[in-house]
């Protein structure tokens, strides 16, 4: 393991069947694999990393989450191929996932920068990105 790797991410969701419905396939896609799993969230293990999904609990769920807020604006994953890009694009549009910013896809991180950006259910932006 090398010193400083990202171990996990850690993140409360307002639906955590939703999310699970919307994150598993694309982790699951990316390589990660089902971790843990119990009552109120479940993880997904990728190398020595993983992602924690946890049920917001009923006395913080009214708490607004907005990516250009103080705090996290988005997650990035590699993609394996500008090929992957648009089979994952292909597969968020049969998934009736909006595509971020449409009109500049698939270059919308400049010129070369070959990538697809999304939402999760709670709004956080997601990008995959080709090599």
């Amino acid at each position: 393991m090398k010193r400083g790797a990202l171990h996990h991410i850690e993140l409360y969701v307002s639906n955590l069947e939703k999310s699970l419905s919307f994150w598993g396939w694309l982790l699951e896609e990316l390589g990660y694999e089902a971790y843990q799993e119990w009552d109120q969230g479940k993880s997904f293990k990728l190398d020595h990393t993983y992602l924690v999904f946890v049920q917001t609990e009923d006395k913080y769920i009214h708490i607004p989450y907005h990516r250009k807020g103080t705090g996290l604006n988005h997650l990035a994953f590699h993609g394996e191929s500008k090929e992957h890009i648009d089979w994952i694009t292909k597969q968020l549009k049969e998934r009736e996932i909006t595509v971020l910013y449409e009109d500049q896809h698939p270059y919308a991180g400049g010129e070369g920068y070959y990538a697809v950006f999304f939402e999760d259910p709670d709004r956080i932006k997601v990008e995959v990105v080709a090599p």
